[in-house]
């Protein structure tokens, strides 16, 4: 009986373990992004996945990570969020100020980029409900076919308007412009 116990420890140990070493050192780490003007704060909180020589964006079909015409969280682990302090312009739509789920729906000439009331859901990795929608805009991906980017990555950049948040992975930039 004693030898049971021992092993039942020894397993869950090493469980704890794991799951520590998870998410102390996830495959796609976790990042924030600030950006500060005139206009507002904007703050984005995603996870970071790798290309790992990987079709990212495609056709189901050929086996493309990232699907075209199906819901992404718009990184990896949790959902996406997008928060602004003040009212903005995000690609021409009006935004109140707060905090929400930002997901995608890549497509091979546009993409869907939705802003969803679920900010603040925790560990959000299914689906939103998508009742909950706020602000639905499309947006034209440019493929920049000489610059494959390994990691996902969300940036902000300054536009003669305000500024500009771009979404970048394999050959794909999305620009989406915010004033």
């Amino acid at each position: 009986m004693k030898n049971v116990l021992k092993i039942i420890g020894v397993l869950v140990l090493a469980f704890i373990g794991y799951v520590a070493y998870m998410i102390l050192n996830p495959v796609s780490p976790k990042e924030t992004i600030s950006y500060s003007s005139e206009i507002s704060d904007l703050e984005v909180v995603y996870s970071r996945p790798y290309k790992k020589d990987r079709l990212i964006f495609g056709s189901e079909e050929d086996g493309a990570l990232v699907p075209f015409g199906k819901y992404w969280r718009t990184g990896a682990n949790a959902a996406t969020t997008f928060e602004t302090s003040n009212g903005i312009s995000f690609n021409g739509e009006k935004l109140e100020p707060g905090k929400y789920r930002l997901y995608t729906v890549p497509g091979k000439d546009e993409w869907k980029v939705v802003l969803n009331s679920e900010g603040d859901k925790f560990f959000a990795i299914s689906e939103p409900d998508y009742s909950k929608d706020v602000l639905t805009t499309s947006v034209k991906p440019e493929i920049k076919s000489k610059n494959i980017v390994e990691q996902f990555t969300i940036r902000f950049t300054k536009s003669e308007k305000g500024a500009e948040m771009n979404l970048v992975w394999d050959t794909t930039v999305l620009t989406i412009p915010i004033d």
